[in-house]
């Protein structure tokens, strides 16, 4: 925790494991995929909070666990002073209000037999929020705030370009206007010209209604841009966490140095000075993770420790974070 900051989330210690089974007729548990694996994070009020690592990393886990669509192994999430899976259905209906996701896909997120303004409805159906003429007023309202037509509320999704989906999207997770929004890869599926639109309206939307981003995603320039602080994974943990232009300008751990060599830069001058690092091999199997450090399989500078012990996720100075033996904390 920050010293003068105060977190809204604080996920401690959080694992989540999908069992493997095997047998037609009685099954049995010869494994797990370990998706998430012992991960310690704040998300302090108002902040964006970035979280990027390859395909199988576990982020959109760790984002849907938070939400408790996903229940957990272990560990806790403790939102607004309250460990959610400490709570019964009912109580968890009630905050879940304040935690909306905005899907990756606004293809498949969205119901393609609901109108437009059945869609963002929804939430305030299931919360019991306000009367007819009061739920018409709100949807007219948060069309309008994501940029969208009203009349358009009788629509269905097929009659919408991808981006305007995705705004549907946004207008759905504000209804019952949250606190926190985790939002999933929010602009992977978009066109890269309505990409910036999308990364924009979230932007204008945080600081008009004071939201706090869980922001996921692939596009490491994308998230440079949104986040105050970034956080990287690696198969199921996360290797290191920082300011944003910390992490970009000083990254400490190989990973997210082999991260950030690949951001593509403007500057012919400059990208063709500058060394890229290329990783070798493919991810390992959450199934069967590598002992010792996660990163020995890929890493160029793994030494016998690497390959024994896994690191400890320790301050390695003011506010960053790092999970890596080759890092040694200032003193």
């Amino acid at each position: 925790m920050t010293p003068g900051k105060i977190p809204l989330v604080q996920v401690q210690h959080l694992t989540k494991y999908f069992p493997i089974n095997r047998g037609l007729i009685i099954q049995r548990q010869v494994g797990a995929i370990k998706a998430v694996d012992d991960v310690t994070f704040d998300i302090y009020r108002g902040e964006t909070l970035g979280l990027v690592g390859e395909t199988g990393s576990g982020k959109t886990t760790i984002g849907r666990t938070v939400l408790r669509i996903y229940e957990p192994t272990s560990g806790q999430v403790i939102f607004d002073g309250v460990n959610i899976f400490d709570l019964n259905e009912k109580e968890m209906r009630k905050i879940r209000a304040r935690m909306q996701m905005i899907f990756q896909d606004p293809y498949a997120s969205l119901n393609p037999r609901m109108t437009v303004g059945s869609i963002v409805a929804a939430p305030l159906d299931v919360h019991g929020v306000g009367s007819r003429k009061q739920k018409n007023e709100r949807i007219d309202e948060l069309l309008d705030l994501v940029g969208l037509n009203p009349e358009f509320v009788n629509r269905y999704p097929h009659e919408f370009s991808g981006g305007q989906r995705q705004r549907i999207g946004i207008a759905r997770a504000l209804a019952v206007s949250p606190d926190l929004v985790v939002c999933d890869e929010p602009i992977s599926s978009l066109d890269v010209s309505i990409q910036a639109q999308v990364v924009n309206l979230l932007e204008e939307l945080q600081e008009r209604l004071g939201l706090t981003y869980l922001f996921i995603a692939h596009d490491l320039s994308m998230v440079r841009h949104i986040s105050d602080r970034i956080a990287v994974m690696y198969l199921g943990k996360i290797v290191e966490l920082a300011d944003r232009d910390e992490i970009y300008l000083r990254p400490l751990h190989p990973y997210t140095q082999a991260l950030m060599s690949a951001v593509p830069v403007p500057d012919p001058d400059i990208a063709q000075n500058r060394k890229r690092v290329i990783l070798e091999g493919d991810l390992p199997s959450p199934a069967h993770p590598p002992v010792g450090c996660n990163f020995n399989t890929r890493c160029p500078f793994a030494k016998e420790i690497c390959f024994q012990v896994d690191p400890e996720y320790v301050e390695v100075k003011p506010e960053h974070w790092a999970a890596c033996h080759l890092v040694e904390p200032s003193k």
